[in-house]
């Protein structure tokens, strides 16, 4: 979903004292916005059509690939200012990005600006390395996290769309101003924290320490949380067996045996989840 937004774009972060937490954020509007899909897609099954609720002013189910690709397109083809973009999920496949490239550069050219949001396992994969490359030259930016966040498109900040389901096969489109005013804040949040996309080295080994030690720090966190392995990478935008070798590498730090034995060494030197007393 969201092939064509790959790029995102470019106003000044607006200066903020305290940055809350990217994750909790966008997965809380995905939330609230996945609630309603659930109430409509709900009606529609058990009543059908003819007794769907009624609207909700300003959003929009998207329930097809094709939807949601005849969405973006139109909000895509009538921006005037800026796109923003957040793209959680590791790596993009090489056809979406080279796809997208023609009318990534069209868009710039003519002004607009475009800042993108990855994760940090991105910067691992040379086709994402080179379309980001190409774009930049262009005058998008780009920048890389370490955890997770949700999809989100948002044109001139008017219209944005959102994942609809937990699996991403729906979307909402959103045009509310205080969602949009939401998702702007949290993205502009996001952008002050994100680290720049390297371009070199260009050998994924070397480039490894500049991102491998925020890595770990969010798999041990997710790790004492209690999340599954599944659900950490997903998070995270890696494969299970890179977690695996992740969480080996980590249990290696901390002299741990096992799973659980880590879960408590890290509880107890990092403080997470201990109570005092």
């Amino acid at each position: 979903m969201y092939e064509r937004g790959d790029s995102a774009v470019r106003s000044r972060p607006q200066p903020c004292d305290d940055i809350p937490d990217l994750a909790s954020g966008l997965v809380e509007l995905a939330r609230k916005v996945h609630d309603q899909a659930v109430v409509l897609a709900s009606a529609m099954d058990t009543a059908g059509p003819a007794v769907l609720p009624a609207p909700v002013p300003h959003l929009t189910r998207l329930d097809t690939p094709q939807e949601i690709d005849d969405a973006i397109r139109g909000a895509l083809g009538s921006v005037g200012q800026e796109v923003l973009t957040a793209q959680p999920g590791g790596p993009r496949p090489r056809h979406v990005l080279a796809g997208a490239l023609e009318s990534v550069r069209r868009q710039l050219c003519s002004g607009i600006a475009m800042r993108t949001l990855y994760q940090h396992s991105a910067r691992f994969d040379e086709a994402t390395k080179e379309y980001v490359r190409t774009v930049t030259g262009y005058g998008a930016e780009v920048r890389t996290l370490p955890e997770f966040f949700e999809r989100v498109i948002i044109v001139d900040r008017s219209v944005a769309f959102v994942p609809g389901s937990s699996d991403r096969t729906r979307a909402l489109r959103v045009t509310e101003p205080s969602l949009i005013g939401f998702l702007v804040d949290v993205f502009e949040r996001a952008w002050d924290r994100a680290e720049d996309f390297p371009f070199v080295p260009t050998r994924s080994a070397d480039a490894a320490p500049e991102v491998i030690p925020s890595l770990h720090e969010s798999i041990k966190k997710l790790l004492v949380a209690g999340y599954s392995d599944r659900a950490i990478a997903r998070r995270m935008g890696i494969s299970e067996r890179s977690l695996q070798t992740h969480v080996g590498r980590i249990k290696e730090q901390y002299g741990a045996e096992n799973r659980l034995q880590l879960g408590f060494l890290l509880g107890r030197a990092e403080g997470w989840g201990l109570s005092e007393g």
